[in-house]
């Protein structure tokens, strides 16, 4: 049960006071200690108290990219009592600009490396924002130049000892996280500092972080698995290790590089880590805790990385941003884990505690031990629900006819468990495809190609697209120009019903991701249109 004055910043200054002297980020190399993070955030949260207009709504956006002024931006929002608003200088500016006008922020800081952003993000049309750049001591340039705003630089902060804490309810929301929409326009799902204090309580305890730990940070703070990342590293005093762009390039040698105990990532990473090289025998024996999250983990990945890292606990943990960071969790086992996958792909486990899950049909009725259905949950991690769009809301959580709970719908298929077996992971609702009135389910197809080709990237889309479904199925590899195509495909129709074997296989030498390193279908999809 989440104490009512404890908020998500509480056990980072918690460990601050204990651990003054440790490091709480190592940025590309640099190390601050909690100490000093904390410091620069308090600054920061007093000048926004301070500066931020009287009526605003209470959030915050954070204009920032792998530097030490990111970390301290996100304390120092959540510390002034708003939520953040994670922003990415490496998107289009234009949809920068529609997220921070739907977020209705009056207030944004911004680090020195997104300070190129300002002159397209400023338009003249956007409301007068307080704009906060602390790694600029001289602002009168910018000031100038977009006069219609408030712009503070590092000589304008309050002291980080003019902060005080905001009273705040638990159940206001620490975070508001855009993600894309079936419309084109991102939705903004509110989480509140309870959710994730839920979730915290469960991974923390379960992966034994404390002040030794060296954990990664491989994802962008507009993914939403960046929080873990944050706060399960610092609520006991470990350090947050985060690479440059460039290093994770090369993610081995960051591992190596940043004496890493803890590694969290999507498992495309492990994908191009084997494809490379990088997952030799007993490559990472300083890991001790591996975490795969945000995409399906392949069974032929998670074996080759229990040999690179043998002294590695691994785990694949499973869930959508509506259900805070993640909800499910199966610990990998050599021995066992092999003959509990399905379609070559790592089980998502069981919920973590707080968390009820549920599997329903089309109906909303729950299916039976052993049956197929659609995703459900609810519990002390779901989410507050979609920024100001109740419609939305009302689609996505909804109360069972027989329950009076509130029960977020994931659009993914999983298997019903019997006793004490895992969930299986089917794949997405929307990647279920008719092709000449057969069900197709995508995930098998790509499972049968993984096993034939002997490779571990592969994504099947239905192609070209018609009124009852697809035509047919058209799939990209992420493999070497010397695959035998013709003999893999000989082999898929050996396999697979003939409406089931893709028209074409397409080798890529490396699949497109998109910005939270997930393999990209759309982009896929665009080249399929293009070659038309």
């Amino acid at each position: 049960m989440v104490k009512s004055d404890r908020l998500l910043w509480s056990g980072f200054l918690q460990s601050s006071a204990k651990f003054p002297d440790r490091p709480a980020i190592d940025v590309a190399g640099c190390r601050v200690t909690h100490e000093d993070v904390g410091r620069r955030a308090m600054s920061l949260a007093a000048t926004l108290q301070a500066e931020t207009p009287a009526g605003a709504v209470p959030v915050t956006a954070v204009l920032v990219y792998r530097s030490a002024t990111a970390y301290a931006a996100v304390l120092g929002t959540l510390m002034a009592g708003h939520g953040y608003v994670p922003l990415n200088p490496m998107f289009p500016a234009e949809r920068t600009q529609l997220m921070l006008e739907r977020s209705m922020c009056r207030s944004v800081i911004v680090d020195e490396a997104s300070e190129a952003q300002l002159d397209r993000l400023l338009a003249d049309s956007m409301s007068p924002l307080v704009v906060v750049c602390p790694d600029r001591a001289d602002v009168g340039e910018l000031a100038a130049k977009f006069s219609a705003h408030r712009i503070l630089g590092a000589n304008d902060l309050s002291r980080f000892d003019r902060w005080r804490p905001t009273k705040i309810d638990a159940n206001s929301m620490a975070y508001l996280l855009f993600t894309s929409g079936s419309t084109g326009q991102p939705k903004g799902v509110m989480v509140s500092h309870r959710n994730v204090l839920s979730y915290l309580d469960t991974v923390v305890p379960r992966y034994g972080i404390n002040e030794q730990d060296r954990c990664s940070q491989t994802f962008d703070m507009t993914f939403d698995l960046s929080v873990h990342d944050m706060f399960a590293t610092w609520e006991k005093g470990a350090c947050l290790c985060c690479p440059t762009y460039k290093a994770l390039i090369k993610p081995g040698a960051f591992i190596v590089d940043a004496k890493l105990t803890v590694w969290f990532s999507v498992p495309s990473v492990a994908v191009f880590m084997k494809k490379l090289g990088m997952l030799k025998p007993g490559m990472y024996p300083a890991l001790r805790l591996s975490l795969f999250c945000g995409e399906a983990l392949p069974l032929e990945i998670a074996k080759s990385w229990a040999g690179a890292a043998p002294n590695s606990v691994i785990e694949n943990i499973y869930g959508p941003t509506e259900l805070t960071i993640a909800c499910t969790a199966y610990r990998w086992e050599n021995a066992r884990s092999p003959s509990e996958c399905e379609h070559g792909i790592v089980p998502i486990g069981r919920p973590f505690a707080g968390l009820e899950a549920r599997v329903i049909d089309e109906q909303l009725r729950e299916v039976e031990a052993g049956g197929d259905g659609e995703l459900i949950m609810g519990g002390s991690q779901l989410a507050l629900g979609y920024w100001q769009d109740t419609e939305k809301t009302a689609a996505a959580f909804v109360t069972l006819p027989e329950s009076d709970k509130v029960f977020y719908r994931t659009g993914d298929r999983v298997r019903r468990p019997v006793g004490t077996a895992p969930f299986i992971y089917l794949g997405r609702l929307d990647h279920q495809i008719k092709i000449m009135g057969h069900r197709v389910e995508l995930g098998e197809v790509e499972a049968v190609i993984r096993d034939e080709a002997g490779v571990d990237a592969v994504v099947a889309l239905g192609w070209p697209i018609n009124a009852s479904g697809a035509s047919a199925i058209e799939a990209f590899l992420q493999a070497n120009e010397d695959l035998d195509v013709a003999l893999v495909q000989q082999r898929l129709e050996a396999r697979l019903p003939a409406y089931m074997v893709p028209r074409r296989l397409h080798i890529l030498s490396r699949l497109p991701v998109n910005s939270n390193g997930k393999y990209d279908r759309k982009a896929l999809l665009d080249k399929l249109k293009e070659n038309e």
